[in-house]
């Protein structure tokens, strides 16, 4: 049994305090109270519990570090000490809507000595399934205790590839239709299932090729990204850069996959700063 590290029991121990609680919310969707965040972005009271929880058992166990929340946003720390990164319900709409897919996703962003800073820890965490998958910077991405690689496909028309759509409020429609018909005629199939942190959990397990989605923020992908990498895989921007985050631009896959979605997208990104496609 592979063992986890202080800083990984920490993480289980807060996702495993607030899962009971969206359980129970999820049996009954029906009473639950909402509120509007945003356009079509809803926020339930499940989700603001599920934080709160987290943030009880992260601040207990480190109580100097900053956090960033979905709800709450960044809670302030000491700057030269690692941040949490916390998504206490990915997939809300899904849940208000009674579709068992949504997940608890919490990472651990270090300060490195270039001044930058780098995911080292990240787990995501389906309630509904009991799912855990997790990653720790050199110690591979594991589904509970199996280690988990990423798909071995070599060719795009045997490939599964998720994505999220844009909707409304949120993402550009005519950037993804873009790339979805570029990408549609090439592989076996394209699945939007509503949680970018389980896609990314998906990839890395094998279960989905490739994934790309734009518009996104850091807590949708700071596990995520590790988890796929620590399996094997890339996890870019669209040019095939390392400016994910800075884009918010995201395309994960093995490294033939990869190259080829690539490829694809990197072209539609030229023919866009072309004047002549203006």
């Amino acid at each position: 049994m592979v063992s986890h590290s202080g800083l990984m029991t920490i993480m289980d121990r807060a996702v495993r305090k607030a899962a009971p609680r969206l359980r129970r919310d999820f049996n009954e969707v029906q009473q639950l109270q909402v509120s509007r965040k945003g356009p079509a972005d809803f926020v339930s009271m499940a989700d603001k519990r599920a934080e709160d929880a987290i943030y009880t058992e992260l601040n207990h166990a480190r109580p100097d570090w900053a956090l960033l929340m979905e709800e709450s946003g960044e809670i302030p720390g000491d700057p030269t000490k690692p941040r949490w990164i916390v998504d206490p319900l990915d997939g809300t709409s899904n849940f208000l809507h009674g579709i068992p897919h949504f997940s608890i996703s919490i990472a651990v962003e270090e300060p490195m000595l270039n001044g930058k800073r780098e995911i080292t820890s990240g787990l995501i965490y389906q309630p509904l399934t009991d799912e855990s998958f997790w990653a720790e910077k050199g110690r591979g991405a594991w589904l509970m205790d199996r280690r988990l690689r990423v798909s071995s496909r070599r060719d795009l028309a045997d490939s599964l590839i998720a994505t999220g759509i844009p909707f409304l409020g949120h993402g550009d429609g005519a950037q993804w239709s873009r790339i979805f018909g570029a990408i549609a005629p090439e592989v076996a199939g394209i699945r939007r299932f509503g949680a970018a942190t389980l896609d990314l959990a998906w990839v890395a397990a094998g279960r989905f090729d490739g994934f790309w989605e734009s518009d996104l923020q850091p807590w949708d992908v700071a596990a995520g990204m590790l988890l796929v990498r620590e399996a094997g895989g890339f996890v870019t921007d669209f040019r095939g850069g390392d400016r994910s985050m800075e884009r918010s631009e995201f395309l994960a896959a093995n490294d033939v996959m990869h190259s080829k979605l690539h490829k694809l997208l990197a072209g539609l990104c030229a023919k866009a700063r072309s004047p002549t496609s203006l």
